[in-house]
């Protein structure tokens, strides 16, 4: 699978895990240099609290359009830390 936004490459992995429809691509599998962390959290029932990235890319920044789960419940355990995507990335199959 691979992530992109604004023309660039954001992530790219065979090792995704898809919860609810959402491919959860690995941490070392995305290109830490368009995160920029953001104050912004949700919570989800089963899930935990999640916490947000802003892309940042030639310029153009897209709030909030990551978000991972760093202290998920047991239940989804397996996406710790996995990052996931939305807000005009486009997440395809290679």
């Amino acid at each position: 699978m691979i992530a992109e936004w604004n023309g660039r490459e954001i992530a790219r992995s065979a090792g995704t895990v898809v919860v609810e429809g959402n491919h959860y691509f690995p941490p070392a599998a995305v290109d830490a240099q368009f995160l920029t962390p953001s104050d912004s959290h949700t919570k989800c029932y089963w899930k935990g609290e999640a916490s947000y990235y802003t892309l940042a890319v030639d310029g153009a920044t897209n709030p909030d359009a990551a978000w991972y789960y760093p202290e998920p419940f047991d239940a989804a355990a397996n996406i710790k830390d996995y990052i996931a995507f939305w807000k005009g990335v486009e997440v395809r199959e290679v």
